[in-house]
């Protein structure tokens, strides 16, 4: 005849088996989205628009050249000011600060370069500054 056996099992081991049990699933679930997670990283790194950095271009004004001066992040427009601003060209083209100040104001806050609102009164100004900058980007584009 077959003796049966009986198998005395404590609560407290089931409470542990089930807490490895437990932290092995979570482990193996870590360990899968560090992983995957990485290509979304690289991915994200290669849509980048520019190459970070200072960018320079001269635009030629009247008898004179402006210097630009464009910093750029991976994906964003920091700031744009012109270098080396000589005083005749403050003094015979006012509106040229204030109105590369209009355009960084808006490229700042994320406006595409082709949707900037130009003002009334320097609008050849400003365009004339748009040109500067698309060359500053053209430069720093990411795109091979």
């Amino acid at each position: 005849m077959a003796k049966t056996k009986i198998i005395v099992i404590q609560l407290k081991e089931i409470i542990y088996t089930v807490i490895f049990a437990a932290l092995g699933i979570l482990l193996i679930l870590l360990l899968i989205f560090m992983f995957t997670g990485k290509d979304k990283e690289d991915s994200a790194t290669q849509t980048s628009l520019y190459k970070a950095g200072v960018w320079n271009a001269s635009i030629p004004l009247g008898d004179t050249i402006i210097n630009l001066e464009v910093v750029l992040d991976e994906n964003h427009i920091n700031s744009v000011r012109i270098v080396n601003i000589d005083e005749t060209i403050t003094t015979m083209f006012p509106l040229v600060e204030p109105s590369l100040n209009e355009i960084e104001a808006q490229l700042i806050n994320d406006v595409p370069i082709d949707q900037l609102k130009l003002d009334e009164d320097s609008r050849y100004t400003q365009t004339h500054l748009i040109n500067g900058i698309k060359l500053v980007l053209d430069k720093a584009n990411a795109a091979p």
